[in-house]
């Protein structure tokens, strides 16, 4: 078997080498078990680290590293844009130490509304079109969509775990909350090493509506899940033609489909015909649209057309006339269009994504599932941290209220003790305090303890005792659970829902 001598400043040990064990040697090694340990590595850095999407939060590392730190930075839609130069610098140095242009292109997508179904980014300036790319990062302005506060907004309290950066000295979250199906709703595409997945975007209320009617039925049927989520929604309209692939694809994980373009055939002038297309198949331009109809026009390979004038821009969206002659049948004209151009164009759905660091293949149910499983553990410690703040608080408020029926004893306390210790333990004595409650009141600035009302502080001690009670209870079920997280979806769609773009045609 062939080998090759390796020195062992690169050698990979299972324990490791001892410093200076090797200094100055060079060691025999087998390069066939060099080369398939190194590859898996490396494509399991890939799959795990770049290329698939967790089917929890639907999004690739690089996505949520932005997400993550643009909400760290408070770059709310409330408040003002920043160069997307400064966020892709802050990404790349703190969480995602590759290529700028990689987190630029990640940022850019996130922005665009006819690649995302519900854009999570709101860009402003040039982020491109489906014919011509963005302006440089140093032109545009980003911050946080609306939309994607429901994804991060719950970060902060215990909902996710998070891990160490690349270099250990930050933490990043591992998986974002996700308050709503964000892998169905904005779809995304990624290729691995051996594997790769593309998911089509989905219409939000309907891909709510469906995991509400999981959530009441975890035995549901993929019918009946179809009856909420028919098809796909391409942000860009277009019609779909046959559910057969579709239904494939929900089934499986895996299936085909025909998108085709929206057209209209009306007069364009006094004498002649014309077919008008108002939307494409997603991810199709009309300058490539234009292009392939005047070459097979060109080649005679299409008869009947006169003229193509490309009318589209970013107020009125896609708007190509073709002028057709005198003579010609719009409908036959038509049906040559969608056979010979990107006018109908196939779209291939592979639904893999990561399941617990592994990558998998999901149908509908599948998808849903894993997004019910992951809210319900999402909103578990999200109460947790709420309840046990509470509580921690509600302890406080305790021994306020003990404290400030006699105010003046306590000031006087704090005077006339020698150090912080004894003021303690005459706190401790005196009011039946706890060491935390003490210590609380020791730490508060005298101005702030002699301007508390005691009313106030009993309708504080009201609301948390309320608070603690609700979440208990809470607690207590998975049942009350799920009901919370059928809520919030609903609270989700009433805020963020549209109307469906692509038409599902026979």
């Amino acid at each position: 078997m062939a080998t090759a001598k390796k020195t062992t400043a690169t050698k990979k040990a299972a324990d490791g080498p001892k410093p200076g064990e090797y200094a100055g040697k060079i060691v025999d090694i087998d390069v066939s078990s060099e080369m398939s340990e190194s590859f898996l590595e490396y494509a399991y850095s890939v799959i795990y680290s770049r290329a698939l999407p967790d089917a929890r939060d639907g999004l690739k590392p690089v996505h949520r590293r932005i997400l993550h730190q643009m909400a760290d930075m408070g770059l709310r839609p409330d408040r003002g844009h920043v160069k997307s130069a400064r966020v892709v610098g802050e990404v790349m140095g703190k969480l995602h130490p590759h290529g700028d242009g990689a987190i630029y292109d990640a940022l850019v997508r996130m922005a665009q509304s006819f690649s995302m179904q519900l854009p999570l980014i709101d860009g402003h300036g040039n982020f491109g079109s489906l014919d011509s790319g963005p302006a440089a990062m140093r032109y545009t302005e980003a911050r946080l969509a609306s939309a994607a506060l429901a994804m991060v907004s719950e970060s902060d309290e215990n909902t996710v775990d998070f891990g160490p950066n690349y270099d250990g000295q930050l933490s990043e979250p591992l998986v974002l909350p996700a308050a709503y199906p964000n892998l169905l709703v904005n779809g995304g595409s990624g290729i691995a090493v051996g594997m790769a997945t593309n998911m089509a975007p989905h219409n939000l209320g309907e891909v709510i509506a469906a995991t509400k009617y999981l959530i009441d039925n975890p035995k549901a049927t993929l019918n009946q899940l179809m009856k909420h989520v028919q098809a796909p929604d391409f942000p860009t309209g277009g019609e779909i033609v046959g559910l057969e692939g579709v239904r494939e694809a929900y089934a499986t994980g895996k299936g085909s489909f025909k998108v085709r373009a929206t057209v209209e055939i009306a007069k364009v002038s006094s004498r002649k015909m014309g077919i008008i297309i108002k939307e494409l198949p997603f991810n199709i331009g009309p300058e490539k649209v234009v292009e392939r109809i005047a070459d097979l026009a060109k080649a005679k390979k299409i008869q009947g057309i006169s003229d193509i004038i490309d009318l589209t821009d970013g107020q009125t969206g896609t708007n190509v006339v073709i002028e057709l002659k005198n003579g010609f049948e719009p409908e036959d004209v038509l049906e040559k269009l969608y056979k010979l151009t990107p006018m109908e164009d196939a779209f291939s759905i592979n639904a893999v994504a990561l399941v617990k660091g592994r990558p998998q293949t999901l149908g509908l149910k599948e998808l849903l599932q894993v997004f019910v499983d992951h809210r319900i553990e999402v909103v578990t410690r999200r109460s947790e941290f709420r309840k046990a703040k509470a509580t921690a608080r509600l302890l406080m408020v305790d021994g306020l209220l003990k404290a400030i029926i006699d105010i003046d004893k306590v000031i006087k306390i704090i005077r006339g003790s020698d150090d912080a210790a004894a003021a303690k333990a005459s706190l401790i004595k005196d009011f039946k305090l706890n060491d935390e409650q003490a210590t609380y009141i020791l730490d508060m600035p005298l101005r702030r303890l002699t301007k508390m009302s005691k009313l106030e502080l009993e309708n504080e001690q009201k609301e948390l005792k309320a608070i603690i009670a609700e979440l208990t209870n809470l607690l207590k079920s998975e049942e009350n659970i799920r009901a919370l997280i059928s809520t919030e979806l609903t609270a989700v769609a009433k805020s963020f829902a549209t109307p469906r773009r692509t038409r599902i045609g026979a």
